[in-house]
């Protein structure tokens, strides 16, 4: 005798004689799962992209002027190799970067980028040889009647050619460590010799 089932339990047979589970459809293939993680990208994105729009607006009321990639050389007022600031206005002796003080508007003199191997790091327009190829000074500190180099080399050819004394020194042979061709009218007839010919006690006139 054939046995009767309801036809409920008839389709769940009928289903696992054909090997298949049934499953709910989801709408359109997706889960609520992923519609959120989907909503939180969202958010994070225009997060994200507000912060950097504060952070735009903020640089730009504040006036802060952008990096420029590289040093770049100037001339000074008293006709000296300079180092140009940031803010493209500013010139500063090529001696004054580096020496522990912030002379440009923005510090970028002292920026650990130039001053972290010096003389190496520094751009070339800042740097002179000496007699010695050891030593070096600063390009500003040549032809400025002292003795940088420590043997007149900076003031003297053949390593350097400087113009003839200016108008506030007194050329002759030094015999003073400071100086080298030319020594300051202002030490001209004070008692002490400062020329190997005694000139600046007889010759020069004083200031």
């Amino acid at each position: 005798m054939n046995k009767i089932l309801p036809q409920g339990r008839a389709n769940g047979h009928a289903a696992a004689a054909a090997g298949t589970k049934a499953r709910p459809e989801r709408e359109g293939g997706r889960g609520p799962c992923c519609s959120r993680r989907g909503a939180c990208l969202s958010a994070l994105l225009l997060l994200l992209l507000a912060t950097l729009a504060a952070l735009v607006i903020l640089v730009t009321s504040l006036g802060l002027p952008s990096r420029t990639p590289g040093a770049q050389a100037c001339v000074t007022p008293t006709n000296r190799t300079g180092f140009l600031c940031r803010d493209r206005r500013s010139c500063i002796p090529a001696s004054g970067v580096c020496d522990g003080r912030r002379t440009c508007p923005h510090g970028e003199d002292e920026d650990e980028s130039l001053c972290r191997d010096v003389p190496r790091s520094l751009p070339s327009f800042l740097v002179a040889r000496c007699g010695d190829p050891a030593s070096w000074i600063y390009s500003d500190q040549k032809c400025d009647g002292t003795n940088n180099c420590g043997d007149c080399s900076d003031e003297l050819s053949p390593v350097t050619a400087c113009p003839p004394c200016g108008p506030g020194w007194w050329h002759c042979p030094s015999t003073f460590f400071m100086y080298c061709g030319c020594v300051p009218r202002t030490l001209c007839q004070d008692g002490t010799q400062h020329c190997s010919d005694w000139s600046d006690e007889y010759s020069c006139p004083q200031p």
